[in-house]
């Protein structure tokens, strides 16, 4: 129950919430009040409420694992603690046969996606990874396939000489489907020259994101959060995403990405708080009233915060993954070989007071 609203004293608080209980579209200094205030059960009452309206008392999970080709890289953002030099220890880079062989493992299992992210590496070229996805839709063709960042995707272009269009057409083709969201960091391009100076920046990535919408291939955005943004870059970003959402409609779901702190170069000292990880989940899902998911993605946040996020707008916890990601393990995250059974997943959902619902990557149901 949310307490009457003209008990709250702020008054660009108590404008926000009003919107946000009728349904308006906030702005910007909605979202900022929204992130200054400090009541986090009225932060959750307002995203229950908005989540209910979009999803009712559903909550997804699929039956996924993931492919990360290599993490050999040639950007250097410094929050990575993921990237690797060629020959370094720790690197990796498998080849079309490595992938056959993982993919194998999963013929007899019943998932329904492969998600398929890695580094940018700097001797792998399209026609790679057009290949790459062949070969796993030929050994798993009821799985549907998400694949590579736009970061990724602007690396492919680039090699190739040709335009994301053609690059993205040529990758449908061969097996792509979705796009996840990566690579997205915060859009604001003074903090992210000090995050990742050499990426791609957030207008390509929009491009490229907007590109895949018109061409069919649905896909995910995220926000890497907790480091050295303020609100008000978080605020931009969102708006941005909100923005190419009411163009295209192409986006599924909006992940927020805790930043690790263990094994990177960036120097934040410690990470935010679980109360401002949950304040952030209820403000994405108040700003973002046009993208239908959010999810609480469990090998960053940690089972436990997972759940709770559930009370702050979360609607989808992601998939069963069979410890088959390093990205965040390799950044100090808890969970440091994420595997979740689908009667895992379903307990933590009801224990929250949700209908746990299985889906496809396009947010269908599955019925078994």
């Amino acid at each position: 129950m949310i307490a009457p609203l003209h008990t709250i004293v702020d008054s660009r608080l108590r404008a926000a919430a009003e919107k946000a209980l009728q349904g308006e579209r906030l702005a910007a200094a909605d979202g900022l009040a929204l992130y200054e205030c400090e009541d986090n059960s009225l932060l959750s009452s307002l995203a229950t409420c908005s989540r209910r309206q979009i999803n009712g008392d559903k909550v997804f999970y699929n039956r996924n694992f993931h492919i990360e080709p290599t993490n050999i890289c040639v950007n250097h953002c410094v929050f990575c603690s993921y990237r690797r030099r060629p020959g370094e220890a720790g690197s990796w880079e498998y080849s079309i046969d490595d992938i056959r062989d993982i993919c194998r493992t999963y013929v007899e299992q019943p998932v329904t996606e492969v998600h398929i992210v890695g580094g940018v590496h700097p001797a792998r070229d399209i026609y790679f990874y057009a290949s790459l996805l062949q070969a796993v839709k030929q050994l798993l063709p009821q799985a549907s396939i998400k694949a590579f960042t736009a970061v990724e995707i602007d690396y492919m272009a680039q090699q190739a000489g040709w335009t994301y269009e053609k690059s993205l057409s040529l990758l449908k083709e061969h097996g792509l489907e979705a796009m996840p969201g990566g690579g997205a960091e915060i859009f604001d391009e003074t903090v992210r020259r000090q995050l990742c100076p050499d990426k791609t920046g957030a207008d390509a990535w929009l491009r490229i994101h907007e590109t895949a919408h018109r061409l069919g291939i649905r896909s995910n955005a995220t926000m890497l959060f907790g480091h050295i943004e303020e609100p008000a870059h978080r605020i931009s970003h969102l708006l941005r995403l909100r923005e190419l959402q009411d163009k295209t409609g192409g986006f599924d779901a909006f992940i927020p990405l805790k930043y690790k702190s263990q094994h990177n170069r960036l120097g934040v000292p410690g990470e935010v708080s679980t109360e401002e990880v949950l304040r952030n989940f209820a403000v994405c899902r108040l700003m973002l009233d046009n993208i239908p998911h959010l999810k609480a993605y469990w090998p960053m946040l940690g089972k436990d915060v997972m759940q709770r996020a559930l009370s702050f707008g979360a609607d989808d916890i992601d998939g069963t993954i069979g410890d088959s990601t390093k990205i965040y393990s390799m950044a100090g995250a808890a969970e440091q070989h994420p595997s979740l059974t689908v009667k895992e997943l379903e307990n933590y959902v009801t224990a929250a007071g949700y209908r746990a619902v299985e889906r496809n990557t396009f947010y269908e149901p599955v019925k078994r």
